[in-house]
């Protein structure tokens, strides 16, 4: 099995008018960070929020009239799902996406409104898979996998495509791997069109199978660790992507769960873009320094998605913000008597914090009587000026003790 670029071209044409051509963002702020030309391939925007519609279109539509008759059935940890349902639908078929039962409900109910017929089934992507099969060999219906098919292959190798023709002087392409489909395509077509620019694979580091699988020259498979990049959540190669990868991939890097979120919050912040775990981890590699950048580089970092369920984007942002010195939670004592509280509040005030919460504690900090426990959680400009804030309140005669962020074991 192989994908070579006339697969992807004729892949391109196929999905003419049916997807969207991404944006390529010029990301001013990223490249003084990494002291080269950085642009972001925003494959967020895509139709049903990543880029798997690629896939997808371009495997389904190709079916014969039996195949689509007998509908279509897929397993996927979010992504692929809603590209399955939205191909299928697309070309009037029917479509069974069975998802693990710990699928964000995000991507659950975005399934659902493509027109897949959602079963939740296992704890993990490897259950949902088998359970899939079972599904397929039962019912007769036509699979689609993930990765581990040539269309599938050379329609998410159409971004590929996009990235030399929208960018022609790009050196760096830094691309997410979870099964390797998506990395498959967009390497294969880069390497073919500009042999000497560079293709980085970014993995987090919980769910990291491509080294290890390189190194003992067959695919390994490895322990998934709890990953905020659920997207890319995958323990182990198909049988297409390990040589593709082998062979034109220059270097796979592999990120942490606190630098993913960094990238889902730079991706907010200073491009207005909502990316998921999978989608911000290309970006994360560049802003950790994971990845070796020259001057004269262009550098492209693939947003491969933006399904993040509200709730968790909500504790990633205030985590990073804690992180980043933007969020500080306050400790002290004052008298329990009417108009301390508000005393103690327009010190604040003149600190120039903002309040975001405050707790009042008694019987579980053991006060002492005639007095009364305060938590407060400050939102500040920087680290600087949270340790000003400290000392103003200091300098008004209250003891402040800042709360630490934690030390949890995982």
């Amino acid at each position: 099995m192989t994908v070579k670029l006339t697969d992807i071209e004729d892949a391109q044409g196929r999905l003419k008018g049916i997807i969207i051509p991404t944006p390529m963002i010029s990301d001013a702020r990223l490249s003084r960070e990494i002291g080269a030309k950085a642009h972001l391939k925003a494959e967020s925007l895509q139709m049903s929020g990543s880029f798997k519609i690629r896939g997808a279109y371009n495997k389904i539509s190709r079916l014969s009239d039996d195949e689509k008759k007998r509908g279509v059935i897929c397993a996927s940890a979010g992504n692929h799902a809603q590209g399955v349902a939205l191909a299928a639908s697309l070309n009037e078929i029917s479509s069974i996406i069975v998802l693990p039962v710990t699928a964000p409900l995000t991507k659950i109910q975005a399934t659902k409104n493509f027109g897949g017929v959602v079963v939740l089934h296992g704890a993990t992507f490897d259950e949902a898979v088998a359970h899939s099969r079972e599904l397929q060999e039962k019912h007769g219906y036509t699979y689609v996998h993930a990765f581990d098919d040539e269309f599938v292959v050379a329609g998410q190798g159409t971004i590929g495509l996009e990235i030399v023709e929208g960018l022609p002087g790009v050196t760096t392409v830094v691309v997410p791997i979870g099964g390797g489909g998506l990395i498959s395509g967009i390497a294969t077509a880069v390497k073919t069109l500009k042999p000497n620019a560079r293709v980085i694979g970014v993995q987090a580091e919980n769910a990291a199978w491509v080294n290890p699988s390189l190194k003992a020259g067959r695919p390994v498979k490895v322990e998934i660790g709890q990953t905020i990049a659920d997207g890319i959540a995958a323990n182990t190669p198909g049988e297409l992507s390990l040589p593709i990868i082998r062979e034109n991939v220059d270097e796979v890097v592999e990120v942490s769960e606190e630098e993913i979120a960094r990238g889902i919050f730079t991706c907010v912040q200073n491009n207005r873009l909502v990316v998921e775990g999978a989608g911000g981890a290309a970006l994360a590699a560049l802003l950790a320094k994971k990845i070796k950048i020259a001057p004269d580089d262009t550098v492209c970092a693939v947003l491969s998605g933006g399904n993040i369920d509200a709730n968790l984007l909500a504790r990633v942002l205030e985590q990073v913000l804690v992180r980043q010195g933007r969020y500080i939670m306050l400790k002290l004592l004052v008298l329990d008597r009417p108009g301390m509280l508000a005393t103690l509040l327009a010190t604040v005030a003149e600190s120039g914090a903002n309040v975001i919460e405050v707790f009042h504690r008694r019987a579980m900090w053991l006060a002492p009587l005639g007095r009364v426990g305060i938590e407060m959680l400050l939102e500040v400009r920087d680290n600087e000026h949270g340790r000003d804030v400290q000392k103003h309140l200091e300098g008004a005669g209250y003891h402040v003790e800042r709360e630490g962020q934690g030390d949890w074991e995982e």
